[in-house]
């Protein structure tokens, strides 16, 4: 089994690498939040709610998920609207995969079909899409044919623009160095 170090905290870290859905949901949960801390959401949803099971996430009653998902210290900044997005995500794996979420990649023909399916999950634009892809590639060996042009240049080895690419401390920091520069030269770039 693959060893999974994003959130930086072995409990968190041991429930994203056993979970298929916890791995998705930490990405889901990856935006306008410190990105160890995100993917050490699902942990939280497992220490409180009991279960990171797609059908009990998605039957779950909203106000008291919700609650549950705010309670400091929240599953992230916004955690009763990600709450919601949570929920949207399991009911989308539960109709659509059986509740399996890693029938959205084991049943993909191909690059192009793994992003179009990661693409159709709840929260999952384009470049959050090329990053799972780029991050089921680089760390949990999914590679349907064309994944890397599908992923585009988070696939790149050694890139360190994404999650895809984080599996130690050290690897952590050189994505936070390359994001930081990036939005510099982005600020650069747009000064009159």
């Amino acid at each position: 089994m693959t060893r999974i170090q994003i959130a930086q905290d072995p409990t968190a870290d041991a429930v994203l690498s056993g979970d298929p859905f916890a791995l998705v949901v930490g990405m889901l949960l990856d935006q306008q939040f410190p990105m160890e801390r995100a993917f050490a959401g699902p942990a939280k949803v497992l220490e409180r709610f009991g279960t990171l099971d797609p059908g009990a996430l998605a039957a779950a009653d909203p106000e008291s998920f919700a609650d549950l998902c705010a309670t400091p210290p929240a599953v992230h900044r916004y955690g009763r609207s990600m709450a919601g997005r949570i929920q949207q995500l399991a009911d989308v794996v539960v109709k659509d995969y059986g509740g399996d979420v890693t029938r959205v990649w084991t049943e993909a023909g191909s690059g192009a079909e793994l992003l179009k399916r990661v693409k159709g999950l709840p929260g999952f634009g384009d470049q959050k899409a090329r990053i799972l892809v780029a991050l089921l590639g680089k760390q949990l060996a999914v590679r349907p044919d064309g994944w890397e042009a599908a992923a585009g240049a988070y696939a790149e080895p050694g890139s360190f623009r994404s999650v895809a690419d984080v599996v130690d401390p050290e690897s952590l920091q050189k994505v936070r160095d390359v994001k930081k520069q990036a939005k510099i030269a982005a600020k650069a770039a747009s000064a009159p």
